[in-house]
């Protein structure tokens, strides 16, 4: 799944590491459906120019620790992040999979941003950063469960939890796109053609 979105952004990017986060990011979409929306944001990548742009919104709870138990394939920090997404602010991510950092306050800009009517601060905060940065941005939109990758400033791919009736959904992708889905995994993936 990564791999078709890491071939189709600008920035340098791990599959593997992109792969875990939109794995986490999805699963956190799942978990909104039945509850009341809960939504979270992943930079991924360029880690020291994101924490220049960005400040804690509390102490961090996640900083304080060695960097081994912080890598973002292991099911314990991944349990960490699931209870962690609760709160506001937004989860860094190294580019070699570290999670360095949560309840991040991004600071952006919607200087040559333009994202669809209906997206809020979170989607501002992700197309920013992922515009300002060489970082690629994740976020779980709190209203609609859907997942959405940011490069460059632009929308890239939406994860739809489930298989759903395309022509009832409309993507939000600018300019031509691929969907994909996968139905073992109960997913439809837009992503934009290269």
């Amino acid at each position: 799944m990564a791999e078709r979105i890491c071939s189709r952004v600008e920035r340098k990017c791990n599959p593997d590491v992109l792969e875990t986060v939109i794995e986490i990011a999805v699963g956190i979409a799942r978990q909104s459906i039945n509850r009341t929306g809960r939504g979270t944001l992943f930079v991924v990548g360029d880690e020291e120019k994101v924490l220049k742009k960005s400040k804690p919104l509390i102490l961090d709870p996640i900083a304080p620790y060695p960097k081994e138990v912080k890598d973002i394939r292991g099911a314990d920090i991944q349990g960490t992040i699931k209870e962690l997404a609760k709160l506001d602010g937004a989860f860094v991510v190294s580019g070699d999979g570290y999670v360095l950092s949560a309840a991040r306050h991004i600071e952006a800009s919607s200087r040559n941003i333009d994202l669809p009517m209906g997206f809020g601060s979170r989607h501002m905060a992700g197309a920013s950063i992922s515009k300002e940065t060489d970082a690629v941005a994740v976020v779980v939109s709190d209203n609609d469960e859907v997942v959405r990758v940011f490069d460059d400033g632009e929308l890239v791919g939406e994860i739809i939890s489930g298989i759903w009736d395309m022509e009832k959904i409309k993507p939000h992708i600018k300019g031509n796109y691929e969907k994909i889905v996968e139905k073992d995994l109960n997913l439809t993936m837009i992503v934009k053609a290269t």
